[in-house]
């Protein structure tokens, strides 16, 4: 009994300064950031314009990789890039695998109750994406039991089954709107930003936009809860960045429109 005790008492203790440490570098998040040299970053890599490969040199590019390396130069450190699929994202801030997420999150008022988000950097409107040959859909009303490609845990899944469609699980878009050729899916629903993209690259793709959403979907830096220094301080470096053109300049460089103001 006496032994059980001593263990449980050791756990406690052990779980106790964990949860001390992990609280202390929370509050201190920017002061360990600045010490480290470096923000951590949570990106897919994998979704044009924003974040991806470039063709020839492999690099890393997008609108959301240079507003990254904006914001990071405004803290004085380096951003260094971890790509991971778009349903670990999230999910990397509760492990504490990286600092954040930039990334084209979505701002929901469900992820707001358990992450802080920065002042948007993103404005943009979603569109309803069906084969040329389909009839049936020409409203979001109309997705009432149809089904539509989506990555699980994004806004535009979501979306999607607010108008009543069955979700099909994909790992990003390209994947989602293959899915919408090949008749496996109905329909998917993204910006309309990346479609625009999607199809400069895909001129001869069978699809086409059938509904566009009138709300404006807002796409911010999202951190895990309590990291408010580290939060004011991206919030800052956003503010400098539109008031010095940085983020309209880099709008029109990798999306043709200016998608940082609402």
């Amino acid at each position: 009994m006496k032994r059980l005790f001593v263990l449980g008492l050791a756990l406690w203790l052990t779980a106790s300064a964990f949860a001390g440490a992990k609280k202390e570098s929370t509050v201190n998040s920017l002061e360990r950031i600045k010490a480290a040299g470096e923000l951590v970053i949570g990106i897919e890599g994998t979704y044009p314009p924003y974040t991806y490969h470039d063709g020839a040199t492999n690099q890393l590019i997008g609108y959301d990789v240079e507003v990254a390396e904006a914001i990071a130069a405004k803290l004085g450190v380096k951003p260094r890039f971890v790509e991971s699929k778009w349903d670990s994202l999230i999910i990397g801030l509760d492990s504490g695998l990286w600092d954040t997420v930039i990334n084209q999150v979505g701002v929901t008022e469900a992820r707001k109750e358990k992450y802080d988000f920065s002042v948007p950097y993103t404005y943009t409107h979603g569109v309803v994406i069906v084969r040329n040959d389909n009839d049936n859909i020409t409203s979001f009303e109309d997705l009432n039991g149809k089904s539509s490609a989506q990555t699980m845990t994004s806004n535009w899944a979501q979306l999607a089954e607010r108008y009543g469609a069955k979700i099909i699980g994909t790992d990003g878009f390209n994947e989602s709107v293959q899915l919408v050729i090949d008749q496996r899916a109905d329909t998917t629903i993204n910006d309309d930003v990346t479609y625009a993209d999607y199809r400069k690259e895909h001129p001869e793709s069978p699809t086409k936009i059938v509904a566009t959403s009138t709300d404006v979907t807002e796409s911010a830096v999202i951190l895990a809860k309590n990291q408010n220094e580290l939060l004011e301080a991206i919030n800052k470096a956003l503010a400098e960045l539109s008031a010095d053109g940085t983020l309209t300049r880099l709008s029109l460089k990798y999306l043709n429109l200016d998608v940082s103001k609402g």
